[in-house]
């Protein structure tokens, strides 16, 4: 069964878009139907699937996730132990833990069966840029 690893740099948080390298993988796969599995394999990042028509989706996203978990030196994070790697990583744990770390696309007629407005994202938990890898596995 092919798969591959791709890598995203990041500039910190937010959405990355990655459906066209998604697409690409499973083209060059020519296979009709079957399920592309998409694993991120960090802990500090996570997948979603979200519109990739209007930009102020993503910003509303990234906002609404600073309000949910904010930075560790929030005063109402204070019951957080785990401060290590500075204030915004184990927050960007909850957020991961919160959304999805892979995520299932069927693949019909050889093409990603996304919707109008769906798109593929890395989403980016942490403050400072990062090299995420993702694992694209194609199932029939």
């Amino acid at each position: 069964m092919p798969q591959t690893v791709i890598t995203i740099a990041t500039r910190g948080q937010g959405l990355y878009e990655f459906t066209g390298e998604a697409a690409d993988f499973v083209r060059s796969c020519a296979v009709s139907e079957g399920l592309l599995t998409v694993f991120v394999r960090h802990t500090s990042a996570s997948l979603i699937i979200q519109e990739n028509a209007d930009p102020d989706v993503r910003r509303d996203l990234r906002e609404f996730f600073r309000r949910l978990v904010p930075p560790a030196s929030d005063p109402s994070m204070g019951w957080i132990i785990h401060s290590e790697e500075g204030p915004d990583d184990m927050p960007a744990h909850i957020k991961a833990a919160l959304t999805q770390v892979s995520l299932g696309v069927p693949v019909i007629d050889g093409r990603l069966a996304l919707g109008t407005w769906q798109g593929i994202y890395l989403f980016e938990h942490r403050d400072r840029p990062h090299r995420r890898e993702i694992v694209l596995h194609l199932g029939s």
